[in-house]
Formats: C-alpha cells, structure tokens, sequence
C-alpha cells in the first residue's frame, strides 16, 4: 500500500472524558481528514474501490474522516488517527476472492437416491391396499 500520509490533514477540538481542568482548556482530540479523489497516492481503480467500501465514513465533499479523543495527548490523538485511516484503507483495498461453486460427486448422488428409495419402500410397506 503507498503512503499517503503527506496528504492527511487535521482538525482539533475539545475532547469530553478524564483530564479535569486540562478538558476544558486544551484542544485533545484530533480529527484526520482526507479527500479521497484528490490523492495521488491511488490508482482511479483503488480510489473507486475505497470511496464504495468506505461510503459510510465519507462525507458529501470526498473526505474519509477518522476522530481520536483516546489519549489526553494532542500528538497521541493524532497518531492514533492516523493510524485508523491507514487500517482502514488498507482493509478496504483487499478484494474478496471469487466464490467457486462445488460439484457434487456421483457417489454422494447415488447415496441420496438410494436412501430416498429406502425411504419410499418403507413407506410403500405401511400402506393398505384396498
């Protein structure tokens, strides 16, 4: 996968949670933004198949958004973040592979027809003829 990170970008904010007089007054979480369309890390191919896999977390504008509020760290937030983009875009770059339908075997055919006629003799026995 190519690296891509030159083209991230982010966004701080104020971050709810643990840290006392520090939530108030610091900008912890950090928000990775990146506009998918516009890297030129990606093949039109590669950027199509992440834009379909990955629609749910990207906006009308075209950027994949990710938001770290873990640490109380600024820095740590945002490595953290980038490090989910970077999953992210790797998972939905695997292509699935291509289901290849089984054949069944004589052998197990000719079993189920036997056990069907078994079956059908069984039942034909407890009939009354009248």
């Amino acid at each position: 996968m190519q690296d891509f990170t030159s083209e991230i970008f982010y966004r701080t904010a104020r971050s709810g949670g643990k840290g006392g007089q520090n939530v108030n007054k610091v900008e912890t979480m950090a928000e990775a933004w990146w506009h998918i369309n516009n890297s030129q890390a990606f093949t039109a191919e590669e950027k199509e198949l992440i834009s379909h896999k990955l629609e749910n977390r990207i906006n009308k504008d075209g950027y994949l958004q990710v938001r770290c509020s873990e640490s109380r760290s600024q820095l740590e937030n945002k490595q953290i973040a980038t490090k989910k983009m970077l999953e992210l875009v790797e998972k939905s770059l695997i292509r699935p592979k291509k289901r290849k339908p089984t054949k069944i075997s004589k052998a197990i055919k000719e079993a189920r027809m036997q056990s069907k006629k078994k079956a059908s003799e069984k039942k034909q026995m407890r009939r009354k003829d009248w």
